[in-house]
């Protein structure tokens, strides 16, 4: 077996066995083709004599050549401790070198949130009159009821829209499935969206089962999605940076402001672990305070 079939039954195995998005398996052969590129990488043997020292190197030339910032040194490096931990496991290397690798601190942002008012605002924005207006209405509201990634909204396929039951249902990251519930605004519009829109709509070979589609009748894409966002936004006179994360981080800090149980929004969120959620709680003290006196026995 040759170095480049190597490779591609690695991607494989992040596909197939790991179940990770082409988008993640996109950055993962992005950052393996980097580390290829840099030391020259054409057979097992250039991998195998790669030491501790080269590697700490490396991750400085991510630095000082490419200029990237401690997250994605962070993620390079998670990129490659699964190539070569892999290669560790089907044996084709004695050991993996980056378990010795110390990980780059990172220093969590605390993300934009838009207030109520501002998404009303930018809601309004949406032309009622006109199809594309009615079509992005309905993507806001689902975006902000169910706190969506935007990959997941322009995703989303009819099949997953339970408007009887208010829920949707997700498949996210690692094919990980999550029932989300949905709210009557978002099903109000979506519904609109349906019967005055999607329905009168011929969709291009391939695309029938999305929800949302562009006036070609095609899936709306990731950009196009940001760049509606962006002039709704302007035309709303918001001019704090508002992209479609916003609403997926506006929906959890609205819930945790209300009183909603972290656990809860993980959940709804499809967070793997408790601690990525956590960073909501920096936007309301408040909400510490009160479970803080609501449930500490020493008030």
């Amino acid at each position: 077996m040759n170095f480049q079939e190597i490779i591609q039954n690695y991607y494989f195995f992040l596909q197939i066995e790991k179940g990770l998005s082409k988008t993640t398996i996109d950055a993962y052969q992005a950052d393996l083709q980097k580390f290829i590129n840099h030391f020259h990488v054409l057979s097992m043997d250039n991998l195998r004599n790669i030491n501790y020292l080269q590697i700490q190197d490396y991750l400085m030339s991510l630095d000082t050549n490419y200029h990237l910032n401690n997250y994605s040194i962070h993620r390079n490096l998670s990129s490659l401790n699964s190539f070569f931990k892999w290669l560790e496991q089907e044996e084709f290397i004695p050991n993996n070198p980056f378990e010795l690798v110390d990980r780059p601190k990172i220093y969590r942002k605390i993300p934009e949130v838009l207030s109520l008012y501002e998404i009303d605002q930018m809601l309004e924005q949406c032309d009622k009159n006109d199809p594309l207006g009615i079509r992005n209405r309905a993507m806001i509201e689902l975006a902000y009821s169910c706190g969506l990634r935007v990959s997941e909204l322009v995703d989303f396929h009819y099949q997953n829209y339970f408007p009887d039951e208010e829920f949707i249902r997700i498949i996210g990251k690692g094919n990980k499935e999550r029932l989300i519930p949905l709210g009557s605004s978002a099903i109000r519009y979506i519904q609109l969206y349906l019967e005055t829109v999607r329905n009168h709509q011929k969709p291009v070979k391939g695309n029938e089962g999305y929800l949302f589609l562009n006036r070609r009748g095609k899936k709306l894409s990731r950009n196009m999605f940001f760049l509606i966002i962006k002039q709704l936004a302007q035309k709303a006179g918001i001019t704090k940076p508002v992209s479609p994360h916003t609403f997926r981080h506006s929906f959890a800090t609205h819930l945790i402001e209300n009183g909603a149980d972290l656990r809860a929004v993980q959940d709804m969120l499809g967070h793997a672990s408790i601690t990525t959620t956590e960073i909501y709680l920096h936007l309301d003290k408040s909400y510490l305070k009160e479970v803080h006196k609501t449930f500490h026995p020493r008030k």
